[in-house]
């Protein structure tokens, strides 16, 4: 099994994250936390690669195998079906599950990455060099191929350089022997493409026949970044990633998804079962606009909201909702300690009395919980 970190709220809407080669989960270092917050994060790790260990693939690799582990992986986490973004062989991995495992994909992001890597050759020859003489040299030029001049990001190239050659072998065979563009016109996973126009790796043009081939796929292309965009322009791939993944709650149900990952299902199932004719209408209009609308814009994470929304329930002494809201907040991560910090700067702005009863209901919540 490959090496994986998890972050985010376990009821969170599930998103894979897939590394290029050379490089480990710390790729998305300055992008992944701000995932979290709206999503359960899990990065991998390719064999050989970070903490993963070498002897899952061997000589005569294919992305096909790799995407078999990124399934197996998902499987023994409990996950059915999963967002996910790759860079590069990453990529590769997320174009393959989409294409061949639509059933697993809810959306996909392709960053940096192609539906072929210049043919069989070049890689079949950096593999025999890779194999004979290790890693060094490729570490000594991977800043030249991986960032913009001046650029660099120094635990990424250690990274490459602890890499097991044999499974880094592997995966440069794995990259010649990988060819999609037959089966690109058949993903039907929402797709955004995204590309360094400084790229020498993967230049634009290879963003540019994804995005013609996968039905209504979107193109961005960020200036100023190299292959590893994740490092380079970690604040674009956010922004980018945050709005291509929360789009899908908009359109399910009116937002009753969201509701329920951050309400539970037993808060809603209650609010559904006592819903009246007189009542249904109302009910009807807070899942389409304050969760389907509302919570569902990526301009603010689940955990932002949250905050607000303790901060106006305790405003005007809406007690029973502010439990439902406490709730919320530890399943959008929030720790007792952020919540606590919230509430005493209620007691500010809001007045002592109702910060008061606030701390009051927290802390029957929060026992309730332990």
């Amino acid at each position: 099994m490959p090496h994986h970190t998890t972050e985010g709220p376990d009821t969170a809407p599930p998103l894979l994250l897939g590394p290029s080669l050379g490089t480990s989960t710390a790729l998305w270092d300055a992008v992944a936390p701000e995932l979290s917050a709206a999503h359960r994060v899990v990065r991998w790790d390719l064999p050989g690669h970070g903490r993963s260990p070498a002897d899952l693939i061997g000589p005569g690799a294919t992305v096909a195998e790799l995407a078999g582990l990124v399934l197996a992986l998902a499987d023994s986490l409990g996950v059915d079906r999963f967002a996910y973004a790759g860079v590069s062989l990453g990529g590769a991995v997320g174009l393959h599950l989409a294409a061949h495992h639509p059933q697993r994909v809810t959306r996909l992001a392709a960053i940096c990455t192609s539906a072929h890597f210049g043919g069989a050759g070049p890689w079949r020859q950096r593999a025999a060099t890779v194999r004979r003489e290790g890693l060094a040299a490729l570490a000594e030029s991977a800043p030249q191929r991986w960032f913009t001049p001046g650029f660099t990001v120094p635990a990424l190239v250690a990274d490459l350089r602890a890499a097991d050659p044999g499974a880094y072998a592997a995966c440069c065979d794995a990259l010649a022997a990988y060819d999609l563009r037959e089966a690109m016109a058949s993903i039907v996973a929402p797709t955004l493409v995204i590309a360094g126009r400084e790229d020498p790796a993967t230049p634009p043009a290879h963003a540019r026949e994804i995005a013609d081939a996968v039905p209504d796929a979107w193109l961005m292309e960020l200036a100023g970044a190299s292959h590893l965009a994740p490092a380079e322009r970690p604040a674009a791939v956010t922004a980018a990633l945050r709005a291509h993944f929360a789009a899908p709650a908009r359109a399910e149900g009116g937002g009753m998804a969201v509701r329920r990952a951050v309400l539970g299902d037993a808060h809603v199932d209650r609010a559904q079962a006592d819903a009246t004719p007189f009542t249904a209408r109302f009910q009807d209009f807070i899942s389409r606009y304050a969760w389907g609308e509302i919570w569902t814009d990526p301009t603010l994470s689940r955990r932002e909201r949250s905050l607000i929304t303790l901060t106006a329930l305790v405003a005007h002494g809406h007690l029973d909702e502010l439990a439902s809201h406490i709730r919320a907040a530890r399943r959008n991560g929030l720790t007792p300690e952020e919540i606590g910090a919230a509430l005493l700067q209620t007691a500010v702005y809001c007045g002592v009395p109702a910060a008061n009863s606030a701390f009051a209901v927290a802390q029957r919540v929060l026992a309730e919980e332990e």
